[in-house]
């Protein structure tokens, strides 16, 4: 399966919707359409949806360091992600949807492949 907007084919784990708290002054929630792949997480606005071409933003697993401060309130799970660089972007999602889970569990399948990876490789640290 290939993952929209993707640059290389990835297995698609999920997809739904998340809301993305924005960069602005007054940081409103906005509703993004998601798609989880074993590489990536990938973030359209509603109307664009998976088109091609529909103006989405790619987190690669590898500029993710973790998902942290997950809190939970009557209805939502609140959760950011921390980027390699230490940017740090706010999600929520309705409690029983466990978005953060799925994110998490990805990512950290993502990380041990990795460092297998550098592990058998002959110039590995």
């Amino acid at each position: 399966m290939k993952g929209p907007g993707a640059a290389s084919p990835s297995e698609v784990i999920r997809e739904g919707e998340l809301e993305k708290r924005s960069d602005s002054l007054f940081q409103l929630w906005k509703k993004k359409a998601v798609v989880l792949s074993k590489d990536s997480l990938s973030l359209f606005s509603p109307e664009a949806g998976k088109a091609r071409g529909g103006g989405g933003k790619e987190l690669r697993f590898g500029s993710i360091q973790k998902v942290d401060c997950v809190e939970r309130t009557g209805k939502y799970v609140y959760f950011t992600i921390v980027t390699t660089d230490r940017k740090e972007i706010d999600f929520r999602c309705p409690g029983e949807s466990c978005w953060n889970a799925s994110i998490t569990m990805a990512l950290i399948d993502f990380q041990n492949k990795r460092a297998i990876e550098d592990f058998k490789s002959p110039g590995a640290r």
